[in-house]
């Protein structure tokens, strides 16, 4: 399972089963999301109607379907990961980054049995893995701090939606996870090692849009990050009714959605501004993971981003 599959899989797929249309210059932006807290201010401004003709959401279960919408031409743009974005850029495709959407928090974790006290002792562990994905990133990570190689742990590659089968079977000594998993496995007596807030500002979640899209439909761009941080402005303000719209939304409890919303960090304008400025942290860790993922065998190529984020786009308010 993708890392953003992570919330309301059933409504997802339900949406998506419209299909994806075909991009045209002169129509809406076509943006693919899909479920994931920090992506929620996008969903709120579409349910409010913020986000005016120039945008069209498009629905999807997970990153896979926007990034496979990005790669067919389907999608001008979409919410991914920062990984993601280096892997469809490794495919060809320039993207650039518009908007910060959340920063991980603790949304990512390292749980392991009881018996393993430091990082250090990983050595030799079998651990839950899903290398395709964000928890490879992180896992790779986690092994730069503990001083160990990727050939001195036992890599178990399995989508994150198995690891807490894994661990109740005893397949496995750690599993690199989120939500709802890592609650999962700790009911189940794992131990919350290492998360994400030990590695803070590594792990985004973005909003992207190709470069022709950037170029030709700049008006379209700027309105998303708008209808974006208008969304955020909401949800920051009126906290009970968006917690309660996101878990009506999402089909599950408030406290689930206050969990979750605790677990990442959701930058507003200003922090955009930092976030986004050349040879900035987002650049900074681009330049960071792309060596990493290709030295592991991630992706196949450099990709050879020169300049990836671009600030132009942020407004210089929210109206």
């Amino acid at each position: 399972m993708q890392r953003r599959e992570f919330f309301g899989f059933s409504i997802a797929a339900g949406l998506s089963a419209a299909g994806l249309p075909g991009c045209s210059d002169s129509g809406p932006l076509k943006f693919g999301i899909h479920p994931w807290i920090g992506y929620e201010p996008l969903y709120l401004a579409d349910d409010f109607n913020w986000l005016p003709e120039t945008v069209a959401l498009v629905p999807g279960t997970s990153a896979k379907d926007s990034m496979e919408g990005l790669l067919s031409g389907t999608l001008e743009g979409a919410a991914l990961t920062l990984d993601e974005t280096i892997r469809v850029w490794s495919r060809g495709l320039e993207l650039v980054v518009v908007a910060v959407a959340d920063v991980s928090a603790g949304a990512d974790a390292l749980m392991v049995k009881p018996s393993i006290t430091e990082l250090a002792d990983l050595k030799g562990q079998r651990i839950a893995v899903e290398l395709d994905g964000v928890s490879g990133v992180m896992l790779f990570k986690i092994l730069e701090v503990a001083g160990l190689g990727p050939s001195d742990v036992i890599k178990v590659d399995l989508p994150v939606s198995q690891h807490a089968q894994a661990w109740s079977r005893g397949d496995v000594d750690a599993s690199v996870c989120y939500e709802p998993t890592a609650s999962l496995i700790e009911n189940a007596g794992g131990v919350r090692l290492f998360d994400s807030s030990d590695i803070p500002e590594t792990i985004f979640d973005l909003l992207v849009v190709t470069r022709k899209a950037a170029d030709r439909n700049s008006r379209a761009v700027r309105d998303l990050i708008i209808g974006h941080l208008t969304g955020l402005r909401h949800l920051v303000r009126s906290m009970h009714d968006s917690v309660y719209r996101i878990a009506t939304r999402q089909g599950i409890s408030p406290d689930e959605v206050r969990a979750a919303l605790a677990s990442v960090m959701l930058p507003d304008l200003a922090a955009n501004q930092r976030y986004l400025r050349a040879a900035g942290p987002i650049e900074t860790m681009a330049d960071s993971l792309s060596r990493l993922m290709l030295a592991e065998g991630m992706i196949d190529r450099n990709p050879g981003i020169e300049r990836l984020s671009d600030p132009s786009f942020l407004p210089t308010r929210v109206p």
